[in-house]
């Protein structure tokens, strides 16, 4: 008696990595090995820089804050201080939108802190 092996579901499980390969270049997107490594690899990344996003965003605010406050005279780390000691609830997202888009509303902040 012959071995019974579900074609259907091994078939469906490699159209599906294949899918997600679409794409890409040369054997990654057709040869199964080469593919299912490539896009494990690539959720790899994506898991990874999900995380690395947020930290990029927030040297990216950080420096914008701090060339905001050195055209006022502080540095970036008093103007903060400045900033939660007198209370006031922006984040770096808003300060730095501030500081990039408004300068004078942001003006109006850092005289406000000094």
């Amino acid at each position: 008696m012959p071995r019974s092996v579900n074609h259907v579901a091994s078939r469906a499980r490699r159209k599906k990595i294949l899918k997600y390969a679409k794409g890409y270049w040369g054997r990654k997107k057709n040869v199964w090995t080469v593919a299912k490594n490539a896009v494990e690899k690539g959720w790899l990344y994506a898991y990874r820089d999900r995380k690395q996003k947020k930290r990029e965003f927030r040297k990216l605010w950080i420096q914008r804050i701090n060339a905001g406050a050195r055209e006022h005279g502080m540095s970036y780390s008093q103007f903060m201080g400045a900033v939660n000691k007198k209370g006031i609830e922006l984040n770096r997202k808003v300060l730095a939108d501030l500081a990039m888009n408004h300068p004078e509303a942001f003006k109006s902040v850092v005289d406000s802190v000094k």
